[in-house]
């Protein structure tokens, strides 16, 4: 899934995207996900990424995202719809991972599953887990 990021002004989001914005609710969930992962504040930036939602789609969607970057990786979690998520982890822009599940129904699940993979596949480049 190719994301193009583009930084968040809430007044530029397309007319014709029925995807909703990040709630205060959603934000608080990662925020404090991330702060008992990392033990620390992450800066989480809002943007859009115009992506397809479902593979035989023409046309992409934007819809909000939150990024992270943090120990030399990248995070996107995607919002596709009400209370539906998306999510991947990236060193490279060309080589972007995911947890394998297509969407989530839950923003908790979405972000910790997001967390564990990539320590997981941390471990594994580091030989620490094998592959």
């Amino acid at each position: 899934m190719y994301t193009a990021l583009v930084n968040r002004n809430p007044e530029c989001r397309s007319a014709m995207s029925d995807v909703p914005d990040i709630t205060d609710t959603e934000r608080w969930t990662i925020d404090t996900t991330l702060q008992e992962r990392y033990g620390r504040k992450i800066d989480i930036q809002l943007a859009d990424s115009e992506i397809r939602l479902s593979p035989s789609d023409r046309n992409t969607t934007s819809c909000p995202t939150l990024y992270w970057q943090t120990d030399g990786c990248n995070f996107v979690v995607f919002k596709t719809g009400d209370n539906l998520f998306r999510c991947q982890f990236f060193y490279k822009p060309y080589k972007q991972m995911g947890t394998g599940i297509s969407e989530y129904d839950n923003l908790a699940e979405c972000v910790v599953s997001l967390l564990q993979v990539q320590a997981d596949h941390a471990a594994r480049e580091q030989g620490e887990m094998p592959g």
